[in-house]
Formats: C-alpha cells, structure tokens, sequence
C-alpha cells in the first residue's frame, strides 16, 4: 500500500508504506501533518489520528528562560547547524524522488549529455578549442540552474526540464561563481590534497545559496557558504561517503545504475541545505 502526505502545501507521494513508516520514525513526516492513502476514500486524515502511525514521544521543551527571551534576532553571521541525522536526510529524499524518477534522471542525462559532447568535441583538432572554452563557459550557468531544479524537486514535489537552464539568466554571475570557486580550491589544492578537500566542502553551498538568492554576487555567495559549513563540514563529507557502497554497486551495471545514485545524491545534497538552512 502507497502513502501520500501534504507538508506545508505540497503534496508528496507516492510512497512505499515501508519508506512511509520511516520518515514517521525519523520525524520527516509529523503528527500534525495531513496524510492519505486509498482506503481513506476522499478524505485526507491527521497523522496523529491515524492508529497504526505510532509516533516517536518527543521530550517537552521548557520555556524560554528570560535571558532567552531577550536575544536578539539571528543575524547574518548566526552559526548554522544540520541537526538531522544523514540517513534520515537520504530517507527524505527517496521520498521526495518517488514518482520524480523519470524527470530526475532525464535532466541528470541531459546535462550530462552537454558536458560529454562538448568535452569530446574539445579534443577535436584546430576547432577543439571552441568546443573546451564553451564547455568552460556555460559550466557555471548550467552547475545553478540544475541546482534550481533538485531545489524546487525537493520542497515542491515538482521539477521542469527548463529549470535546468535557468542559470544562463544570470550567467554573469554564475560564470564568475564558477570562475573564483574553480581558482580558489586550484590554490587550496597547492598546498596538499585534504586542503583542497576541504576547501571544496566550504564552498560546496555557493550554488544553493545563489538558487535562493537572485540579487547576490558571487563572492557574497562564497561568503556565506563558508558561513554555513563552519562546524559541518565533516557531516557533508560523512553524507557523500554513504553513496561510495552504492557506486561500487552501480559499477556492476555497467555504469547505468549511477542514473539513479547520481539523482539521488543530489537530492540528499538539497535536503541538507534546507537542513542547513533552518
């Protein structure tokens, strides 16, 4: 039996009641939200009403302390933190891929299919380097606009091949994202391989923030994504290396199963921006 559920608005589902019971237990899905499946006709239920839907106990949370009260609000320069446990973000986003597999993959090929041909075409002689600077130019504007798309997968349910290209709007910016972002993890990674790692997980949240915010430049994009991961950058690290069982598998297929690992890495990537985010 399928599950759906609507969370702020959005409709989500279909969702395998073994998955569906899960994001119960983890939180993703909470009491008060409204949930359907097809013995419950043409009315949507409150979770909590639901009998066989056991949620967790949850502690109570004491009052604000007077002190508390008195804080001022968050500021730009607040501390983030992702407080949900990786492998219920990976949950998070099994659900929201369900049913969006087919778009999910079709733009993950698509873009793909870009980058492979403009990098074959590249080492064609005499002409080849029309080909690489293109593929050099347009990196950038297609890196945000696919962002704006798992964005909009992700907290809509919904996701158009067009979104994919939204980044040549603003390709300016995203050009010169691209730009300072490639040479700053080139001198990080002068130093020694780990700095450049690390390096690429401080900035690994510019194209999130640039999707949410159309006005900001591309160093204040930077900015505020090394902001961000203070303090969970080993988190993000910790949630790439759970698809390295999944990629060794995907070998296996002869490469087609990273179709799937690959889209579904990029919505565990979304979700824990907004993780990060809230």
């Amino acid at each position: 039996m399928v599950w759906y559920y609507a969370k702020n608005g959005d409709r989500r589902g279909p969702i395998e009641e073994t998955e569906f019971l899960l994001l119960v237990d983890t939180g993703a899905v909470h009491p008060d939200d409204l949930v359907w499946r097809e013995d419950f006709g043409a009315a949507w239920r409150v979770a909590k009403t639901v009998p066989e839907l056991n949620f967790p106990a949850r502690p109570l949370m004491p009052p604000p302390t007077p002190s508390d009260a008195a804080e001022p609000n968050l500021t730009p320069d607040t501390p983030f933190r992702s407080d949900t446990h990786n492998r219920e973000l990976m949950a998070a986003a099994r659900a929201s891929l369900s049913g969006n597999w087919g778009i999910a993959i079709g733009v993950t090929v698509l873009i793909a299919a870009i980058q492979v041909a403009l990098s074959a075409l590249s080492s064609i002689p005499f002409v080849g380097l029309v080909f690489y600077l293109g593929n050099f130019l347009i990196s950038g504007p297609l890196a945000l606009g696919v962002v704006i798309f798992w964005l909009s997968l992700s907290r809509t349910g919904q996701g158009e091949l067009g979104q994919a290209f939204q980044g040549f709007a603003r390709f300016g910016t995203a050009f010169l994202t691209s730009l300072l972002m490639g040479i700053f993890v080139f001198l990080w990674l002068l130093l020694l391989i780990v700095p450049g790692i690390i390096a690429a997980l401080r900035y690994s949240q510019t194209w999130y923030i640039l999707a949410d915010n159309p006005q900001m430049d591309a160093l204040e994009a930077i900015r505020r994504s090394k902001q961000m991961m203070h303090g969970n950058k080993w988190k993000f690290f910790c949630l790439q290396w759970r698809f390295l069982g999944w990629a060794l598998l995907c070998l296996l297929t002869c490469g087609i199963g990273f179709l799937w690992l690959s889209s579904y890495s990029s919505m565990s990537n979304a979700k824990f921006y907004d993780d990060l985010k809230s």
